[in-house]
């Protein structure tokens, strides 16, 4: 069951403005991404650059998770800082993994 809109899309400098479309720890709302992070989060991070349209590879390069995320938040004009994606990166990498994974397959469908 899709979620009810609780914010309204704004405009800035002609970008429309908008939020993930699932929180960091909403991941129960996808079970194979969710278990796929939580136990093996570098197959997760393969697929995320798969799905975001770069080598599946890319993960393996430090740094380049952090570039994916603030890459995710610049396409789709998510606000947020590189800062706030690195510490998510930090202490909650599978989670933010998750998030983005549920992101990029809502935006493509």
């Amino acid at each position: 069951m899709a979620s009810p809109v609780v914010t309204q899309p704004q405009v800035l400098q002609g970008h429309i403005v908008s939020q993930w479309s699932t929180e960091l720890m909403d991941c129960c709302d996808d079970k194979g991404t969710c278990l796929l992070g939580a136990f093996c989060p570098p197959i997760l991070a393969c697929k995320v650059a798969s799905a975001y349209g770069e080598c599946c590879c890319l993960p393996v390069l430090f740094g380049s998770t952090l570039a994916l995320r603030t890459g995710i938040r610049e396409r789709y004009h998510i606000p947020g800082s590189i800062c706030n994606d690195c510490v998510y990166l930090t202490f909650l990498a599978p989670c933010a993994l998750c998030q983005m994974a549920r992101e990029l397959k809502r935006r493509m469908k």
